[in-house]
């Protein structure tokens, strides 16, 4: 692919993106189920792109031409976020605390003892809460909803319209720090140690 491609494929990134949307048809859907469903329901994917993703759908929803119908793919994503959420608790319950012993490779005893941390000052009832359905139901529910309708209405604003290029760039940035901040603050904190 030549400079000018890439060029172009920056300018006109909303034609793009609807283009490639277009050409995928449902499968677009089922890899949007795949990457929330993995993000909220796999240990090893939590990096996926939760919440940038949903605002990117629902601004990419707004944008002329846009193959992408939000109440289709706001239901479709809660419950893909609900059954991931509850797969992610079942594996949870099943394994995980046989992997959390010494010597352990992938999960380490400080990752653990800074989670007990975080559920002695919030309390257990964010144990007992998170147990029950109907929080998980609510939770994906809000949680999709509103980032969509968000998303949806961000991207109709006529701003945004004009320079849709530069607002997915900053979703992509926005996505990536947070990584990349963990990926620094461990990198310090193993410096230290």
């Amino acid at each position: 692919m030549d400079l000018g491609k890439i060029i172009d494929i920056f300018l006109h990134l909303d034609q793009y993106l609807n283009q490639w949307a277009t050409e995928m048809g449902a499968w677009l859907y089922a890899l949007l189920f795949a990457i929330v469903f993995a993000e909220t329901g796999l240990v090893v994917t939590p990096f996926l792109p939760g919440d940038s993703l949903l605002f990117a759908v629902g601004a990419l929803s707004a944008t002329e031409g846009s193959p992408i119908d939000p109440w289709l793919v706001s239901a479709l994503l809660i419950v893909a976020a609900i059954l991931g959420d509850a797969v992610n608790y079942a594996i949870g319950a099943r394994v995980g605390p046989k992997v959390f012993t010494r010597g352990s490779r992938f999960f380490k005893q400080e990752h653990l003892a800074r989670t007990q941390r975080f559920y002695e000052k919030h309390g257990g009832k964010t144990i007992i809460l998170a147990r029950f359905a109907m929080f998980n139901v609510v939770g994906a529910v809000v949680w999709v909803v509103l980032f969509v309708a968000l998303g949806h209405a961000f991207g109709n604003l006529p701003v945004v319209k004009r320079n849709f290029q530069y607002v997915i760039l900053a979703i992509i940035v926005l996505s990536v720090l947070p990584i990349v901040f963990e990926w620094w603050r461990a990198r310090r904190e193993s410096r230290r140690a």
